[in-house]
């Protein structure tokens, strides 16, 4: 017997209410979805890699979902996030990759990737009149990474090792090789003045702070990421297990408001800045002149492959395994201070099924009917691809 008919105390107005509420589900193609009763709470960093939960908030797709979620809560940087995160003040946020790799199999916490969070939106960046053009030229200098579990310092490394230069670690008076690169941590928004202060050589983060650099401070792109690794994953979105097992419902409909949102942005890139910006709902501490930089096409005089296409940003949901693999292969010769002993034996397919949880992002793409909107960032289909790159 259905919810209606089983309740007495129903009466004709209830009733028309209740059938009102389902034909208008039934219009959209979608169905109507109970106002869940409890909070989510979103955590994010002040970059465009937060884009798709901020957009989802700020459009109302959570609430299309029937998700009561607060408005998402900005710290400054990866470590005070993560922490946060692991102290359960968040149920959802974003994360550079190899992090969620380094808490689940590091510190043995029972974190999960449930989907991309976008692909590509990094850069190394360096003054206007450097002299620094490509991978090649960074020997002797200081370069600022934003975690040593990111993306970034992976993706920098790698150019550095293709160019025989030797990543090292050391303090920033200590004296250097001609063919060592000196790394450090920098929160992503002190990156763009230390350049400016010349207490970095070059930085390689997210935008927007590469395109603040551009426009304030005359600052030039030197690599964009993602024409190094076409369409790269850089930030996830996680959750902690616990969360999956005791509210999957609201997991699901927290994942469609993102999906919607990933598509909007790809078609919306105008909208999409000013409703990050200053002027617009205040996620991001930056005008919307700046934020447009991050969401039009990349310049294609800062390209060393324009013939992939590739977006400055962009957005695509599932977290294809080979990527993962790549990752964790790649992790294990990335240099990074702590100890990196649990790398050693870590089997990159191994890893990629325990860490990610796919589940939610492939309900997600059929129940809101969203998996052509990422068919051109797909290779081999829609739940597989060949992984592209090429330093140079």
């Amino acid at each position: 017997m259905s919810p209606l008919n089983s309740d007495p105390t129903l009466n004709r107005r209830q009733f028309l209410k209740a059938s009102a509420a389902a034909c208008a589900g039934m219009a959209l193609g979608r169905p109507v979805r109970a106002t869940s009763r409890r909070t989510l709470k979103l955590g994010y960093l002040p970059i465009t890699d937060a884009t798709p939960l901020l957009v989802a908030h700020g459009m109302g797709f959570f609430k299309d979902e029937g998700l009561h979620v607060e408005r998402p809560v900005m710290l400054r940087s990866w470590k005070v996030l993560t922490e946060a995160f692991l102290a359960r003040k968040f149920d959802l946020t974003h994360m550079l990759f190899p992090i969620p790799v380094w808490l689940r199999f590091r510190r043995n916490q029972a974190v999960k990737v449930l989907a991309w969070d976008h692909v590509n939106g990094s850069a190394v960046t360096v003054r206007g009149n450097s002299d620094i053009y490509s991978f090649a030229d960074l020997g002797g200098k200081q370069v600022a990474v934003p975690s040593w579990y990111s993306m970034h310092n992976l993706i920098l490394q790698m150019g550095i090792r293709t160019m025989g230069l030797k990543p090292v670690i050391r303090p920033q008076n200590a004296p250097l090789a001609a063919d060592e690169v000196n790394l450090f941590i920098l929160p992503p928004p002190d990156m763009p003045a230390a350049l400016l202060g010349k207490k970095a050589d070059a930085f390689i983060v997210a935008d927007p702070f590469n395109a603040l650099a551009q426009t304030r401070f005359n600052a030039r792109i030197m690599r964009h990421s993602g024409d190094i690794w076409k369409n790269h994953p850089c930030c996830v979105i996680v959750a902690q297990e616990a969360l999956l097992q005791q509210r999957s419902p609201d997991v699901q409909r927290a994942m469609n408001a993102m999906i919607r949102a990933q598509a909007w942005c790809r078609t919306h890139p105008k909208e999409t800045a000013h409703l990050l910006s200053r002027e617009g709902k205040g996620y991001l501490p930056l005008p919307a002149k700046v934020l447009e930089t991050v969401f039009a096409p990349a310049n294609p005089a800062e390209l060393r492959h324009p013939q992939w296409q590739v977006p400055r940003i962009d957005f695509q949901p599932y977290p294809y395994p080979s990527a993962t693999r790549f990752i964790v292969e790649q992790m294990k010769q990335t240099r990074v201070q702590g100890e990196t002993g649990f790398l050693n034996s870590l089997d990159p397919a191994r890893a990629a099924n325990e860490l990610v949880d796919p589940r939610f992002v492939k309900t997600a793409l059929a129940e809101t009917g969203l998996a052509s909107a990422f068919a051109p960032l797909s290779v081999n289909g829609p739940f597989e691809r060949e992984e592209i790159i090429e330093i140079r």
